[in-house]
C-alpha cells in the first residue's frame, strides 16, 4: 500500500477544500493511505511543508493541492512558477515523488472551482510514480 502525504495550500478555501477531498477520495480509489495532510496559507509554502513530509519514512509520495486565484499579474505567475521549481527540488532532493495541483494563476474564483479535479490529478501523479519507484 502507498502512502501519500498531502499538502493543502488554503489560499483560497473554497477551492482548495474542494480539491484536498478529491485528493483524499483519489487515494482511497486507489487503496492508498493520506498519513498526513499539512494545511499552510498558500502556495508559496507549499515546498517547505512537502520537504517536511518528504523527509519521513514512512510517506512514500507527496501531493500538494492549491489555488492561485487572484488575478492575472505577473506576481501570480512568479508565485505559481517558483513554487512549481521548488516541489520540483524537493522531489528530487527527497527521492520522494512530488507533484503540484493547482488552479491558476489568472482565474477567477468560479473558474478556480472548475478545476477541483486537479487535486485527484495530484494525487493520482503523486502515486503513479510512487509505484513506478517501487
Amino acid at each position: 500500500m502507498v502512502s501519500l502525504g498531502l499538502v493543502v495550500a488554503r489560499f483560497n478555501d473554497s477551492v482548495t477544500e474542494p480539491m484536498a477531498e478529491a485528493a483524499r477520495e483519489a487515494a482511497a480509489d486507489r487503496d492508498a493511505v493520506v498519513v498526513d495532510e499539512v494545511s499552510v496559507p498558500g502556495a508559496y509554502d507549499s515546498p517547505l511543508a512537502a520537504d517536511r513530509l518528504a523527509r519521513r519514512d514512512d510517506v512514500d509520495a507527496v501531493a500538494v493541492v492549491g489555488a492561485i486565484v487572484t488575478g492575472d499579474t505577473d506576481h501570480d505567475h512568479v508565485i505559481a512558477s517558483a513554487t512549481a521549481e521548488q516541489l520540483t527540488r524537493v522531489s528530487l532532493d527527497r527521492d520522494t515523488p512530488v507533484t503540484f495541483g493547482v488552479s491558476g494563476p489568472g482565474m477567477s474564483g468560479a473558474e478556480a472551482r472548475e478545476r477541483i479535479d486537479k487535486g485527484a490529478d495530484a494525487a493520482d501523479a503523486a502515486l503513479d510514480l510512487a509505484e513506478e519507484l517501487g
